[in-house]
């Protein structure tokens, strides 16, 4: 039976762990506070799960949850290839809002959706998510919000979208804390040689470069690639008049910047 339980009462809180720790064995969904917004997790070794979040939230496998852990060293379970720049920002700002993409472990046996070999990892800054993590292990989890529809901000308006889709919702209070913004997690693509942010959020594109100073931000190319691009025609060349050439297929609109993924808009990840 769906059941809300206020884990800013101490006893109600245990209860509410416990109880969320059977759903997720028992391959069911929650919804947890989080550092940023309230997200809606499931086992993310259960395909079963998995799938069960996605169709709660109306979202199809083409937008893959990231996955929460309780610790940094769950890092190297989990992702392979890890490199040392990737390891510095998450000593640096684990717990906290940034997400890794890395290059998922070949040898687990899971399916969060079309990840194309990778995994978007995360340790959230948040008491109660940390200690129902600390008890199930890694979680997919994504906004707790119907795809489209505004991300909640507490476990009561995260059940008004979602229903008896969700076991158990861990009421922790408004979520970003008073006082705190409420912004999404920056993205990092750590696949690589060269470090990518592909979303700006919580942490800024300076505070990256303090650690790991190569990394590139939204939509920067590296220099190399910039020098070795070919001159573009001048205005009225090839029948274009100029600033009305059209956009390659697949690549940015903006001149000078590289492709990038897309993120689903209204839809954050927490």
């Amino acid at each position: 039976m769906t059941t809300t339980y206020d884990c800013t009462i101490d006893d109600e809180r245990a209860r509410g762990l416990e109880h969320a720790q059977r759903a997720i064995r028992e391959k069911k969904c929650v919804v947890l506070p989080t550092d940023t917004v309230y997200g809606i997790g499931a086992d993310a070794f259960s395909p079963q799960a998995v799938t069960m979040l996605l169709v709660s939230k109306g979202r199809s496998r083409t937008m893959p949850p990231p996955v929460l852990i309780p610790r940094i060293n769950a890092l190297d379970g989990l992702a392979t290839e890890v490199s040392a720049e990737a390891r510095k920002l998450a000593e640096a700002f684990w717990p906290g809002g940034l997400t890794l993409i890395l290059h998922a472990q070949p040898s687990l046996d899971w399916d969060l959706g079309e990840t194309k070999g990778t995994v978007a990892l995360r340790m959230p800054a948040d008491e109660v998510a940390l200690e129902l993590l600390t008890l199930t292990g890694p979680l997919a989890v994504s906004s707790a919000n119907r795809t489209g529809q505004a991300p909640a901000q507490t476990a009561a308006a995260a059940r008004e979208q979602l229903a008896d889709s969700v076991e158990v919702y861990l009421e922790g209070g408004p979520r970003p804390l008073e006082g705190e913004a409420g912004v999404p997690s920056t993205i990092v693509d750590a696949t690589g040689p060269i470090l990518r942010v592909v979303r700006n959020g919580a942490v800024s594109l300076d505070r990256l470069r303090e650690h790991v100073p190569g990394v590139l931000g939204l939509g920067e190319i590296p220099m190399a690639e910039k020098e070795a691009a070919p001159a573009q025609p001048a205005a009225g060349e090839d029948g274009n008049d100029a600033g009305s050439a059209p956009a390659a297929s697949g690549s940015s609109a903006v001149t000078g910047t590289a492709a990038e993924p897309a993120t689903p808009a209204g839809d954050p990840q927490p």
